[in-house]
């Protein structure tokens, strides 16, 4: 059940360089199918959350979910971690996003693929050791890789070099389940740096490793 959870961590786990970055709000819709059999498609919806709240400014992020287990996630660049809080443990748990924890053998750029929200989107598949990632974006939402440079962690950095944009919609198989991610609404905000730091007297340990 832990490595299941830092599967899960890790996945939710993450743009036009010309172009202004995005700063604003994504509202997501989870849709999961389990390969598990001792994991409901059910339990792990609940656990990790139906909806995502995720905002986005310069080179932080974060996402708030309504699961039982997976409270939020934030990333921090200048700590260049990304800490997971959930409901099973007081500390907030962290990964070292310096830290390589997939490798992606190929990837393939397909355009103009789905539409989302409106925007025609490419799509990226990415075939990593731990799975497959489909992610589809579009340039108006453009985020400069440069900013996540550091953050090889999940797959992100690479995946931010090819896209340079937030997705609109990602696909995410492994050997635990099927993630269907798909923003319902995107909206451009001017977001308080105070959003994107941890609450005061915060208690953090590293998370386990899978």
């Amino acid at each position: 059940m832990k490595k299941s959870l830092i599967i899960i961590l890790s996945v939710l786990y993450s743009l036009n360089i010309s172009a202004q970055n995005f700063e604003g709000k994504i509202v997501y819709v989870n849709v999961i199918k389990s390969k598990n059999p001792s994991i409901t498609d059910q339990q792990l919806i609940m656990m990790i959350g139906k909806t995502e709240e995720y905002y986005i400014k310069a080179g932080n992020y974060k996402s708030v979910n309504d699961g039982t287990l997976l409270q939020w996630q934030l990333y921090i660049n200048a700590d260049n971690k990304l800490y997971n809080k959930t409901s099973r443990s007081e500390s907030i748990l962290y990964n070292d996003c310096s830290e390589i924890n997939d490798s992606i053998y190929k990837s393939a750029l397909n355009k103009n693929v789905i539409e989302v929200l409106g925007y025609k989107c490419d799509e990226l598949v990415l075939t990593c050791a731990s799975g497959v990632q489909k992610y589809y974006f579009n340039s108006k939402f453009s985020v400069d890789p440069a900013l996540f440079a550091k953050h090889k962690f999940g797959n992100w950095y690479d995946y931010l070099l090819k896209a340079k944009a937030v997705p609109l919609k990602s696909i995410t198989q492994n050997q635990q389940f099927i993630m269907e991610t798909t923003a319902t609404s995107i909206t451009r905000l001017k977001l308080g740096n105070n959003l994107f730091q941890l609450p005061p007297n915060t208690k953090t340990e590293k998370a386990p490793a899978d």
